[in-house]
Protein backbone atom coordinates (compact mmCIF):
# COMPACT_ATOMS: atom_id res chain seq x y z
CA UNK A 1 0.00 0.00 0.00
CA UNK A 2 1.01 3.61 -0.52
CA UNK A 3 2.01 5.35 2.72
CA UNK A 4 0.71 8.91 2.96
CA UNK A 5 0.43 11.47 5.71
CA UNK A 6 -2.94 13.05 6.34
CA UNK A 7 -1.68 16.47 5.23
CA UNK A 8 -0.31 14.94 2.00
CA UNK A 9 -3.70 13.38 1.29
CA UNK A 10 -5.47 16.69 1.94
CA UNK A 11 -3.06 18.54 -0.34
CA UNK A 12 -3.40 16.06 -3.21
CA UNK A 13 -7.20 15.95 -3.01
CA UNK A 14 -7.73 19.67 -2.43
CA UNK A 15 -9.32 18.84 0.91
CA UNK A 16 -9.35 20.43 4.34
CA UNK A 17 -8.43 18.59 7.54
CA UNK A 18 -11.35 19.05 9.93
CA UNK A 19 -9.85 16.93 12.68
CA UNK A 20 -6.95 14.57 13.21
CA UNK A 21 -3.18 14.97 13.25
CA UNK A 22 -1.67 16.15 9.94
CA UNK A 23 1.25 13.78 10.56
CA UNK A 24 -1.00 10.71 10.80
CA UNK A 25 0.30 8.07 8.35
CA UNK A 26 -2.29 6.06 6.40
CA UNK A 27 -1.39 2.74 4.76
CA UNK A 28 -4.77 1.42 3.61
CA UNK A 29 -7.62 2.93 1.60
CA UNK A 30 -11.14 1.60 1.24
CA UNK A 31 -14.69 2.45 0.22
CA UNK A 32 -16.35 -0.50 2.00
CA UNK A 33 -16.65 -0.14 5.77
CA UNK A 34 -16.92 -3.94 6.12
CA UNK A 35 -13.44 -4.38 4.67
CA UNK A 36 -11.66 -1.66 6.64
CA UNK A 37 -8.32 -2.45 8.19
CA UNK A 38 -7.09 -0.81 11.40
CA UNK A 39 -5.40 2.47 10.61
CA UNK A 40 -6.96 2.77 7.14
CA UNK A 41 -8.72 5.70 5.50
CA UNK A 42 -12.38 5.39 4.50
CA UNK A 43 -13.70 7.26 1.46
CA UNK A 44 -17.42 7.99 1.92
CA UNK A 45 -18.48 7.52 -1.69
CA UNK A 46 -21.99 8.65 -2.64
CA UNK A 47 -23.44 6.04 -5.01
CA UNK A 48 -26.37 3.62 -4.69
CA UNK A 49 -25.65 3.87 -0.99
CA UNK A 50 -24.30 6.95 0.71
CA UNK A 51 -20.94 6.13 2.28
CA UNK A 52 -21.43 8.88 4.86
CA UNK A 53 -23.93 6.61 6.59
CA UNK A 54 -21.11 4.10 7.19
CA UNK A 55 -18.38 6.36 8.56
CA UNK A 56 -19.22 5.24 12.10
CA UNK A 57 -19.02 1.57 11.03
CA UNK A 58 -15.61 2.22 9.48
CA UNK A 59 -14.41 3.82 12.70
CA UNK A 60 -15.60 0.81 14.71
CA UNK A 61 -13.60 -1.42 12.34
CA UNK A 62 -10.49 0.54 13.28
CA UNK A 63 -10.30 3.12 10.49
CA UNK A 64 -8.06 6.05 11.37
CA UNK A 65 -10.19 8.51 9.48
CA UNK A 66 -12.49 9.29 6.60
CA UNK A 67 -12.70 11.50 3.53
CA UNK A 68 -16.13 13.14 3.44
CA UNK A 69 -18.15 15.66 1.47
CA UNK A 70 -21.05 15.96 3.96
CA UNK A 71 -21.11 16.67 7.69
CA UNK A 72 -20.70 13.57 9.87
CA UNK A 73 -20.46 13.01 13.59
CA UNK A 74 -17.68 10.88 15.04
CA UNK A 75 -17.63 9.82 18.66
CA UNK A 76 -14.18 8.25 18.23
CA UNK A 77 -11.39 10.32 19.74
CA UNK A 78 -8.73 11.45 17.25
CA UNK A 79 -10.70 10.12 14.28
CA UNK A 80 -9.38 12.06 11.28
CA UNK A 81 -11.72 13.81 8.85
CA UNK A 82 -10.83 15.39 5.51
CA UNK A 83 -13.53 17.50 3.87
CA UNK A 84 -13.59 17.52 0.04
CA UNK A 85 -16.17 18.72 -2.51
CA UNK A 86 -16.55 15.23 -4.06
CA UNK A 87 -15.27 12.02 -2.45
CA UNK A 88 -15.16 10.04 -5.70
CA UNK A 89 -13.14 12.71 -7.44
CA UNK A 90 -10.88 12.91 -4.38
CA UNK A 91 -10.24 9.15 -4.51
CA UNK A 92 -9.40 9.29 -8.20
CA UNK A 93 -7.25 12.42 -7.86
CA UNK A 94 -5.26 10.85 -5.04
CA UNK A 95 -4.72 7.66 -7.04
CA UNK A 96 -3.58 9.63 -10.08
CA UNK A 97 -1.16 11.65 -7.94
CA UNK A 98 0.31 8.53 -6.32
CA UNK A 99 0.88 6.95 -9.73
CA UNK A 100 2.46 10.13 -11.13
CA UNK A 101 5.00 10.13 -8.30
CA UNK A 102 6.21 6.61 -9.13
CA UNK A 103 8.26 5.29 -12.03
CA UNK A 104 5.74 2.60 -12.84
CA UNK A 105 4.89 1.34 -16.33
CA UNK A 106 1.12 0.99 -16.74
CA UNK A 107 -0.49 -1.80 -18.75
CA UNK A 108 -4.19 -1.18 -19.39
CA UNK A 109 -6.23 -4.23 -20.41
CA UNK A 110 -9.70 -4.01 -21.90
CA UNK A 111 -11.93 -6.21 -24.04
CA UNK A 112 -15.34 -7.82 -23.97
CA UNK A 113 -14.04 -11.23 -22.84
CA UNK A 114 -10.92 -12.37 -21.01
CA UNK A 115 -9.69 -9.21 -19.27
CA UNK A 116 -9.16 -10.80 -15.88
CA UNK A 117 -7.43 -13.93 -17.15
CA UNK A 118 -5.19 -11.87 -19.44
CA UNK A 119 -4.30 -9.63 -16.50
CA UNK A 120 -3.42 -12.61 -14.32
CA UNK A 121 -1.35 -14.23 -17.07
CA UNK A 122 0.47 -10.99 -17.91
CA UNK A 123 1.29 -10.33 -14.25
CA UNK A 124 2.65 -13.87 -13.84
CA UNK A 125 4.89 -13.57 -16.90
CA UNK A 126 6.19 -10.10 -16.08
CA UNK A 127 6.93 -11.08 -12.48
CA UNK A 128 9.78 -13.22 -13.82
CA UNK A 129 11.74 -9.98 -14.19
CA UNK A 130 9.78 -7.12 -12.60
CA UNK A 131 8.03 -6.23 -9.36
CA UNK A 132 4.39 -6.22 -10.48
CA UNK A 133 1.23 -4.69 -9.05
CA UNK A 134 -2.01 -6.07 -10.48
CA UNK A 135 -5.59 -5.01 -9.92
CA UNK A 136 -7.33 -7.42 -7.56
CA UNK A 137 -10.19 -9.59 -8.78
CA UNK A 138 -12.14 -7.68 -11.41
CA UNK A 139 -11.40 -4.20 -9.96
CA UNK A 140 -11.77 -2.50 -13.33
CA UNK A 141 -14.11 0.47 -12.95
CA UNK A 142 -13.77 4.08 -11.77
CA UNK A 143 -13.57 2.91 -8.15
CA UNK A 144 -11.60 -0.32 -8.48
CA UNK A 145 -8.89 1.19 -10.65
CA UNK A 146 -8.25 3.98 -8.15
CA UNK A 147 -8.14 1.57 -5.21
CA UNK A 148 -5.68 -0.63 -7.11
CA UNK A 149 -3.35 2.32 -7.71
CA UNK A 150 -3.39 3.19 -4.02
CA UNK A 151 -1.73 -0.18 -3.40
CA UNK A 152 1.43 0.91 -5.24
CA UNK A 153 4.60 0.54 -3.20
CA UNK A 154 8.09 1.93 -3.92
CA UNK A 155 9.24 -1.53 -5.07
CA UNK A 156 6.69 -1.77 -7.90
CA UNK A 157 7.93 -1.35 -11.46
CA UNK A 158 4.86 -2.37 -13.47
CA UNK A 159 1.10 -2.03 -12.86
CA UNK A 160 -1.20 -4.42 -14.75
CA UNK A 161 -4.69 -2.94 -14.64
CA UNK A 162 -8.07 -3.97 -16.02
CA UNK A 163 -10.12 -1.21 -17.65
CA UNK A 164 -13.77 -2.16 -18.00
CA UNK A 165 -16.79 -0.26 -19.24
CA UNK A 166 -20.53 -0.45 -19.86
CA UNK A 167 -20.91 2.87 -21.73
CA UNK A 168 -19.02 5.35 -23.86
CA UNK A 169 -16.55 7.57 -22.02
CA UNK A 170 -15.80 5.21 -19.13
CA UNK A 171 -12.49 3.89 -20.45
CA UNK A 172 -11.47 7.42 -21.44
CA UNK A 173 -12.00 8.46 -17.82
CA UNK A 174 -9.90 5.53 -16.58
CA UNK A 175 -7.01 6.42 -18.89
CA UNK A 176 -7.01 9.94 -17.47
CA UNK A 177 -6.39 8.42 -14.02
CA UNK A 178 -3.83 5.87 -15.27
CA UNK A 179 -2.57 6.62 -18.81
CA UNK A 180 -1.29 3.30 -20.20
CA UNK A 181 2.21 2.83 -21.52
CA UNK A 182 0.81 -0.30 -23.12
CA UNK A 183 -2.83 -0.96 -24.10
CA UNK A 184 -4.24 -4.46 -24.59
CA UNK A 185 -7.54 -5.21 -26.36
CA UNK A 186 -8.52 -8.86 -25.98
CA UNK A 187 -11.56 -8.76 -28.33
CA UNK A 188 -14.75 -6.86 -29.13
CA UNK A 189 -17.95 -8.84 -28.64
CA UNK A 190 -21.71 -8.24 -28.12
CA UNK A 191 -21.56 -7.26 -24.44
CA UNK A 192 -23.47 -4.35 -22.81
CA UNK A 193 -25.68 -4.00 -25.90
CA UNK A 194 -28.49 -2.92 -23.58
CA UNK A 195 -26.57 0.33 -23.04
CA UNK A 196 -24.40 0.67 -26.15
CA UNK A 197 -26.96 -0.62 -28.71
CA UNK A 198 -24.52 -1.49 -31.55
CA UNK A 199 -21.25 -3.31 -32.05
CA UNK A 200 -19.84 -0.12 -33.54
CA UNK A 201 -20.49 1.69 -30.27
CA UNK A 202 -18.81 -1.13 -28.32
CA UNK A 203 -15.80 -0.83 -30.62
CA UNK A 204 -15.73 2.95 -30.17
CA UNK A 205 -15.79 2.51 -26.39
CA UNK A 206 -12.84 0.10 -26.55
CA UNK A 207 -10.96 2.46 -28.88
CA UNK A 208 -10.79 4.94 -25.98
CA UNK A 209 -7.94 2.94 -24.44
CA UNK A 210 -5.83 3.58 -27.55
CA UNK A 211 -6.70 7.27 -27.52
CA UNK A 212 -5.67 7.45 -23.86
CA UNK A 213 -2.36 5.62 -24.29
CA UNK A 214 0.79 7.68 -23.79
CA UNK A 215 2.69 9.07 -26.74
CA UNK A 216 5.10 6.42 -28.06
CA UNK A 217 2.98 3.77 -26.35
CA UNK A 218 2.41 0.21 -27.51
CA UNK A 219 -0.82 -1.64 -28.32
CA UNK A 220 -1.24 -5.43 -27.99
CA UNK A 221 -4.17 -6.35 -30.22
CA UNK A 222 -6.25 -9.39 -31.18
CA UNK A 223 -5.29 -9.99 -34.80
CA UNK A 224 -8.22 -12.37 -35.34
CA UNK A 225 -10.88 -9.79 -34.43
CA UNK A 226 -12.10 -7.59 -37.32
CA UNK A 227 -13.50 -4.94 -34.98
CA UNK A 228 -10.16 -4.64 -33.17
CA UNK A 229 -8.34 -4.39 -36.48
CA UNK A 230 -10.72 -1.68 -37.67
CA UNK A 231 -10.40 0.61 -34.64
CA UNK A 232 -6.61 0.24 -34.65
CA UNK A 233 -6.12 1.09 -38.33
CA UNK A 234 -5.47 4.79 -37.85
CA UNK A 235 -3.69 4.50 -34.51
CA UNK A 236 -0.07 5.44 -35.09
CA UNK A 237 1.70 3.74 -32.18
CA UNK A 238 3.61 0.49 -32.25
CA UNK A 239 1.41 -2.63 -32.46
CA UNK A 240 1.88 -6.27 -31.56
CA UNK A 241 -0.80 -8.65 -32.88
CA UNK A 242 -1.71 -11.97 -31.27
CA UNK A 243 -4.03 -14.77 -32.37
CA UNK A 244 -4.26 -17.91 -34.47
CA UNK A 245 -3.84 -16.14 -37.82
CA UNK A 246 -0.57 -16.53 -39.66
CA UNK A 247 0.04 -12.78 -39.79
CA UNK A 248 0.04 -12.42 -35.98
CA UNK A 249 3.34 -11.67 -34.23
CA UNK A 250 2.41 -13.95 -31.31
CA UNK A 251 0.46 -17.00 -32.48
CA UNK A 252 -0.31 -20.68 -32.10
CA UNK A 253 0.40 -23.32 -34.71
CA UNK A 254 -0.20 -27.09 -34.78
CA UNK A 255 -2.75 -27.08 -31.98
CA UNK A 256 -3.24 -30.51 -30.38
CA UNK A 257 -6.07 -31.24 -27.94
CA UNK A 258 -5.18 -33.47 -24.97
CA UNK A 259 -8.67 -33.99 -23.54
CA UNK A 260 -8.79 -33.18 -19.85
CA UNK A 261 -5.05 -32.44 -19.85
CA UNK A 262 -5.45 -29.30 -21.98
CA UNK A 263 -3.48 -28.54 -25.14
CA UNK A 264 -0.12 -28.77 -26.82
CA UNK A 265 0.88 -26.28 -29.52
CA UNK A 266 3.77 -24.55 -31.22
CA UNK A 267 4.08 -21.05 -29.81
CA UNK A 268 5.44 -18.50 -32.28
CA UNK A 269 6.86 -15.61 -30.29
CA UNK A 270 7.93 -13.27 -33.09
CA UNK A 271 11.22 -14.92 -34.20
CA UNK A 272 11.20 -17.66 -31.54
CA UNK A 273 9.22 -20.92 -31.59
CA UNK A 274 8.66 -23.45 -28.81
CA UNK A 275 6.40 -26.48 -28.22
CA UNK A 276 4.20 -25.64 -25.23
CA UNK A 277 1.94 -27.73 -23.00
CA UNK A 278 -0.95 -25.67 -21.61
CA UNK A 279 -3.16 -27.16 -18.85
CA UNK A 280 -6.36 -25.22 -19.69
CA UNK A 281 -9.44 -26.67 -21.36
CA UNK A 282 -10.73 -23.69 -23.35
CA UNK A 283 -9.29 -22.26 -26.55
CA UNK A 284 -10.31 -18.86 -25.19
CA UNK A 285 -7.66 -19.31 -22.49
CA UNK A 286 -5.07 -19.74 -25.24
CA UNK A 287 -6.00 -16.33 -26.66
CA UNK A 288 -5.66 -14.82 -23.18
CA UNK A 289 -2.20 -16.37 -22.94
CA UNK A 290 -1.23 -14.97 -26.34
CA UNK A 291 -2.36 -11.49 -25.27
CA UNK A 292 -0.23 -11.78 -22.13
CA UNK A 293 2.69 -12.96 -24.23
CA UNK A 294 2.25 -9.86 -26.37
CA UNK A 295 2.71 -7.81 -23.20
CA UNK A 296 5.84 -9.78 -22.30
CA UNK A 297 7.18 -9.24 -25.80
CA UNK A 298 6.52 -5.53 -25.41
CA UNK A 299 8.91 -5.61 -22.46
CA UNK A 300 11.46 -7.54 -24.58
CA UNK A 301 11.33 -10.62 -22.37
CA UNK A 302 12.89 -13.63 -24.15
CA UNK A 303 10.81 -16.80 -24.29
CA UNK A 304 13.38 -18.68 -22.22
CA UNK A 305 12.78 -16.21 -19.38
CA UNK A 306 9.03 -16.83 -19.18
CA UNK A 307 8.60 -20.41 -20.41
CA UNK A 308 8.59 -21.81 -16.89
CA UNK A 309 5.92 -19.32 -15.83
CA UNK A 310 3.72 -20.41 -18.76
CA UNK A 311 3.90 -24.05 -17.68
CA UNK A 312 2.95 -23.17 -14.09
CA UNK A 313 -0.20 -21.16 -14.88
CA UNK A 314 -3.32 -22.59 -13.25
CA UNK A 315 -7.05 -22.20 -14.03
CA UNK A 316 -9.03 -19.77 -11.88
CA UNK A 317 -12.10 -20.40 -9.74
CA UNK A 318 -15.36 -20.05 -11.73
CA UNK A 319 -13.46 -19.42 -14.97
CA UNK A 320 -13.31 -22.81 -16.65
CA UNK A 321 -11.87 -24.76 -13.73
CA UNK A 322 -12.34 -28.55 -13.82
CA UNK A 323 -13.88 -30.31 -10.81
CA UNK A 324 -13.75 -34.10 -10.47
CA UNK A 325 -16.69 -35.34 -8.42
CA UNK A 326 -17.84 -38.77 -7.30
CA UNK A 327 -19.22 -41.25 -9.86
CA UNK A 328 -16.55 -40.03 -12.28
CA UNK A 329 -18.60 -36.90 -12.94
CA UNK A 330 -16.64 -33.93 -14.34
CA UNK A 331 -17.90 -30.38 -13.80
CA UNK A 332 -16.51 -27.38 -15.65
CA UNK A 333 -17.20 -24.38 -13.45
CA UNK A 334 -17.35 -21.44 -15.87
CA UNK A 335 -20.00 -19.69 -13.80
CA UNK A 336 -18.34 -16.31 -13.28
CA UNK A 337 -19.93 -14.64 -16.30
CA UNK A 338 -21.35 -15.22 -19.76
CA UNK A 339 -21.95 -13.47 -23.06
CA UNK A 340 -22.63 -14.75 -26.60
CA UNK A 341 -19.01 -14.98 -27.72
CA UNK A 342 -17.72 -16.54 -24.50
CA UNK A 343 -20.58 -19.04 -24.38
CA UNK A 344 -20.07 -20.14 -27.96
CA UNK A 345 -16.35 -20.64 -27.28
CA UNK A 346 -17.11 -22.68 -24.16
CA UNK A 347 -19.68 -24.88 -25.88
CA UNK A 348 -17.26 -25.53 -28.73
CA UNK A 349 -14.12 -26.11 -26.65
CA UNK A 350 -15.63 -28.36 -24.00
CA UNK A 351 -17.78 -30.38 -26.41
CA UNK A 352 -14.69 -32.28 -27.57
CA UNK A 353 -13.94 -33.65 -24.09
CA UNK A 354 -14.67 -37.37 -23.61
CA UNK A 355 -17.76 -38.14 -21.52
CA UNK A 356 -20.70 -40.53 -21.36
CA UNK A 357 -23.05 -37.57 -21.79
CA UNK A 358 -22.47 -33.83 -22.06
CA UNK A 359 -24.82 -31.68 -19.98
CA UNK A 360 -24.95 -27.91 -20.56
CA UNK A 361 -26.33 -25.83 -17.67
CA UNK A 362 -26.80 -22.36 -19.12
CA UNK A 363 -27.98 -19.29 -17.21
CA UNK A 364 -29.28 -16.11 -18.79
CA UNK A 365 -26.85 -13.73 -20.51
CA UNK A 366 -27.65 -10.23 -19.27
CA UNK A 367 -27.37 -6.70 -20.71
CA UNK A 368 -28.03 -7.73 -24.30
CA UNK A 369 -30.96 -5.36 -24.82
CA UNK A 370 -33.32 -5.94 -27.74
CA UNK A 371 -31.05 -8.65 -29.16
CA UNK A 372 -31.37 -10.85 -26.04
CA UNK A 373 -33.92 -13.30 -27.48
CA UNK A 374 -31.86 -13.78 -30.66
CA UNK A 375 -28.60 -14.46 -28.84
CA UNK A 376 -30.24 -16.91 -26.45
CA UNK A 377 -31.96 -18.83 -29.24
CA UNK A 378 -28.63 -18.97 -31.06
CA UNK A 379 -26.99 -20.40 -27.92
CA UNK A 380 -29.53 -23.22 -27.81
CA UNK A 381 -28.90 -24.01 -31.46
CA UNK A 382 -25.14 -24.07 -30.83
CA UNK A 383 -25.56 -26.46 -27.91
CA UNK A 384 -27.35 -28.94 -30.16
CA UNK A 385 -25.01 -28.52 -33.13
CA UNK A 386 -21.91 -28.92 -30.97
CA UNK A 387 -23.08 -32.22 -29.55
CA UNK A 388 -24.41 -31.41 -26.07
CA UNK A 389 -26.77 -34.21 -25.04
CA UNK A 390 -28.78 -32.52 -22.29
CA UNK A 391 -29.68 -28.84 -21.84
CA UNK A 392 -30.71 -27.20 -18.58
CA UNK A 393 -31.56 -23.48 -18.63
CA UNK A 394 -31.80 -21.10 -15.68
CA UNK A 395 -33.60 -17.76 -15.67
CA UNK A 396 -36.42 -16.07 -17.63
CA UNK A 397 -34.41 -15.85 -20.86
CA UNK A 398 -33.73 -19.58 -20.71
CA UNK A 399 -36.92 -20.28 -22.65
CA UNK A 400 -35.26 -18.81 -25.72
CA UNK A 401 -32.23 -21.10 -25.27
CA UNK A 402 -34.64 -24.03 -25.02
CA UNK A 403 -36.52 -22.90 -28.14
CA UNK A 404 -33.26 -22.63 -30.05
CA UNK A 405 -32.21 -26.14 -29.05
CA UNK A 406 -35.59 -27.60 -30.04
CA UNK A 407 -35.51 -25.83 -33.40
CA UNK A 408 -32.05 -27.35 -34.04
CA UNK A 409 -33.39 -30.85 -33.38
CA UNK A 410 -32.72 -31.54 -29.69
CA UNK A 411 -35.35 -33.83 -28.23
CA UNK A 412 -37.73 -31.99 -25.84
CA UNK A 413 -37.27 -34.70 -23.21
CA UNK A 414 -33.61 -33.64 -22.95
CA UNK A 415 -34.37 -29.96 -22.33
CA UNK A 416 -35.23 -28.65 -18.86
CA UNK A 417 -35.90 -25.02 -17.93
CA UNK A 418 -35.97 -23.55 -14.41
CA UNK A 419 -36.56 -20.14 -12.91
CA UNK A 420 -34.13 -20.43 -10.00
CA UNK A 421 -30.74 -21.98 -9.28
CA UNK A 422 -32.19 -24.04 -6.43
CA UNK A 423 -34.74 -25.68 -8.70
CA UNK A 424 -32.11 -26.35 -11.34
CA UNK A 425 -29.59 -27.77 -8.85
CA UNK A 426 -32.12 -30.18 -7.33
CA UNK A 427 -33.07 -31.49 -10.76
CA UNK A 428 -29.49 -31.83 -11.94
CA UNK A 429 -28.65 -34.05 -8.98
CA UNK A 430 -31.47 -36.43 -9.90
CA UNK A 431 -30.47 -36.36 -13.55
CA UNK A 432 -26.71 -36.98 -13.42
CA UNK A 433 -25.22 -40.34 -14.28
CA UNK A 434 -21.79 -41.82 -13.87
CA UNK A 435 -19.31 -40.47 -16.42
CA UNK A 436 -21.23 -37.27 -17.25
CA UNK A 437 -19.57 -33.97 -18.13
CA UNK A 438 -21.39 -30.86 -16.89
CA UNK A 439 -20.71 -27.31 -18.07
CA UNK A 440 -22.12 -24.53 -15.85
CA UNK A 441 -22.14 -21.02 -17.30
CA UNK A 442 -24.23 -17.87 -16.80
CA UNK A 443 -24.07 -14.13 -16.33
CA UNK A 444 -22.92 -12.76 -13.01
CA UNK A 445 -26.40 -11.71 -11.95
CA UNK A 446 -27.79 -15.24 -12.38
CA UNK A 447 -25.37 -16.68 -9.78
CA UNK A 448 -24.99 -20.09 -11.40
CA UNK A 449 -22.06 -20.76 -9.07
CA UNK A 450 -24.72 -21.77 -6.54
CA UNK A 451 -25.50 -24.77 -8.74
CA UNK A 452 -21.83 -25.75 -8.72
CA UNK A 453 -21.70 -25.50 -4.93
CA UNK A 454 -24.73 -27.75 -4.54
CA UNK A 455 -23.20 -30.36 -6.82
CA UNK A 456 -19.93 -30.21 -4.91
CA UNK A 457 -21.74 -30.63 -1.58
CA UNK A 458 -23.78 -33.60 -2.83
CA UNK A 459 -20.97 -35.27 -4.78
CA UNK A 460 -17.84 -34.54 -2.75
CA UNK A 461 -14.77 -33.72 -4.83
CA UNK A 462 -12.24 -36.49 -5.39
Amino acid sequence: MAELRLDEIAERTGGTILQGSPSLVVRDFNIDSRQMKPGGLFFAIVAQRDGHEYVHDAAEKGAAGAVISKPVCSAVKDFALIQVPDTLRALQTLAKAVLAERSVKVIGITGSVGKTMTKEFAAALLSQKFQVLKSEGNYNNHLGLALSLLRIEPRHEVAVLEMGMSSLGEIRALTKIAPPDMAVITNISPVHLEFLKTMENIAAAKREILDGTKENGLAVLNGDDPFVEKIAQNWNGRKIYFGFSRGCDIRVENLQKLGYDGFKFDLVYEKEKRRIRFPFLSEGSILNLLAALGVARGFSLPLAKIEGAIQSLKPFVQRGILLRLRKNIFVIDDSYNSNPRALEAALRSFSTLPARRKVAVLGDMLELGEAAAHFHEEAGQQAKRMGWDVLITVGPLGRFIAEGARSAGMSPDRIFSFTTNDEAADHILSLLREGDLVLVKGSRGIRTEKIVEKMKDALKET
